[in-house]
């Protein structure tokens, strides 16, 4: 009998700016087939990782839980232990598939899917998630599917995806160096394709789609390069209260997050992350042109990248460019919801889980504390004030050294508290969304940024590292704990 609930295609990207669509009012970045996902269906402009990491923000999405929940504050390999979204719809009847990264731990665990093609990146693997393997099957774990796709496409090249020498965490960007269609975004999408048009006809399919870009190296196909060297490319924003700024790169590591990129050194690496979001963007609009019309489609990504802004690049920071994510739904007609809707209220990663459950009439798990927003496209106004978001260990700052973060926002504001410096920052997004001018100070904004103060103190209290003595906040020495035991 045929099971004629919709489909479900996620689709998600990896280090991707909120701002970063056009949709979102870029002034550069093309990605026609990702803004028609949100022009027929919802944009979230205000959509942000409560852990802007990859592992922890991952493991959000597949449990639906708070960071502080799963356990998981910064990259920590260990069991994800709750019920799973593919676990969920797998156990109702969908023909779940992954393609590409997963980034949970150990490696090639389904974790609900009933099959994959996992890549967590171009390279062979993670060996700190395969630590507590034997040799052979650490061997056999790292050689990841797109390595055994390479193979068989006859590339005997040495540690092939990496060819072209750029380090996979690091600033210095140039053009693919293979084939186009070698590239781990175009494996992705090949291997998508693949699995619509084999899937089981009598059964709906959930079928995530997780590209390692634009997350570095930056490596797009040439003619992707080429198209943003050619354009006047925005310059990275300092805030009036970013320390630091005079750090140069010439003579660091290529993997410093602190760092201050000459001019030409940086539009090298936008055009190369530009680039790759919009190669990706393209692969997208060939997988979307083969999905059937009953496919709830949803597009997002673990985090963003700082991409010089205020002297940081990569993630792990409470910053827009590195917190925010492009958030994208699209559902059915058969739903009957509003289309080209822009949807202001705050969401995170842990919402999809049981949207995408309640859409499908899955039940959600108890365990599961993000919300369906179908209640929002539907015209509801009852739901969260703000984010609450934390990194157990940001990066070393030379001077001060490292530190937790805590973050609140609901996109029109932003308070955020380090707690191994004991240093508040507060910003009005509305009227300065670049997060250029620190509030915290300002006497006309006392009042605000106590009760925003306040929010945290409240969301803190009883944690077991001390954050607060449930009056004010308390100075933390140190990372706070990475995962939680």
């Amino acid at each position: 009998m045929l099971d004629a609930r919709p489909n479900i295609l996620l689709l998600m990207t990896d280090q991707h700016r909120g701002d970063c669509l056009g949709i979102a009012g870029h002034p550069v970045v093309q990605t026609p087939y990702l803004d028609s996902i949100g022009g027929t269906g919802a944009y979230f402009p205000h959509a942000y990782s409560a852990c802007p990491v990859c592992i922890p923000a991952r493991r959000t999405l597949m449990s639906g839980q708070r960071p502080v929940t799963h356990r998981v504050l910064m990259n920590h390999p260990t069991l994800l232990d709750e019920p799973t979204l593919p676990t969920m719809l797998s156990d109702t009847g969908y023909q779940s598939h992954l393609v590409g990264k997963l980034h949970l731990h150990p490696e090639r665990k389904l974790y609900g899917f009933d099959s994959a093609e996992w890549a967590d990146g171009p390279g062979l693997g993670l060996q700190m998630s395969t630590r507590d393997l034997d040799p052979a099957a650490e061997r056999l774990s790292r050689e990841n599917d797109y390595v055994r796709f390479l193979r068989r496409r006859g590339v005997a090249m040495p540690a092939a995806p990496y060819g072209h020498g750029m380090n996979g965490n690091g600033y210095p960007t140039r053009p693919w160096h293979l084939d186009e269609n070698l590239h781990f975004s175009t494996w992705c999408a090949d291997s998508a394709v693949d699995f619509v048009e084999r899937r089981d006809p009598t059964r709906p399919f959930f079928l995530k789609v997780s590209f390692f870009h634009p997350h570095t190296p930056c490596t797009p196909p040439p003619c992707y390069w080429d198209l943003y060297m050619g354009m006047d490319l925005p310059e990275p924003v300092i805030g009036e209260w970013a320390e630091g700024c005079e750090a140069r790169a010439r003579g660091t590591l290529v993997t410093d997050q602190r760092v201050r990129l000459e001019r030409q050194t940086m539009r090298q690496y936008m055009a190369g992350y530009f680039g790759c979001i919009t190669h990706i963007d393209h692969q997208i609009g060939r997988i979307l042109s083969i999905i059937p019309a009953n496919t709830i489609i949803v597009f997002c990504s673990d985090h963003g990248e700082m991409m010089g802004d205020h002297c940081w690049m990569r993630k792990g920071q409470p910053y827009e460019g590195s917190a925010r994510i492009p958030f994208l739904m699209r559902f059915p007609a058969s739903f009957g919801l509003e289309v080209g809707q822009t949807i202001s209220q705050p969401v995170e990663l842990m919402d999809i889980m049981p949207t995408l459950l309640d859409a499908v009439d899955v039940p959600i798990p108890e365990t599961v504390e993000g919300r369906s927003v179908l209640p929002l496209l539907r015209g509801g106004t009852n739901w969260r004030e703000y984010v609450h978001g934390e990194v157990a260990g940001a990066c070393s700052d030379p001077r001060l050294g490292p530190t937790g973060i805590q973050y609140l926002t609901d996109g029109k504001r932003k308070y955020i508290w380090f707690p191994g410096w004991d240093v508040e920052q507060f910003f009005d997004l509305e009227q300065d969304p670049r997060e250029t001018r620190d509030l915290s100070g300002t006497s006309e904004r006392a009042d605000e940024v106590a009760r925003w103060r306040q929010r945290l103190i409240e969301e803190l209290s009883g944690r077991p590292e001390g954050f607060t003595d449930g009056e004010r906040l308390l100075k933390r020495e140190g990372f706070t704990s990475r995962c939680l035991e």
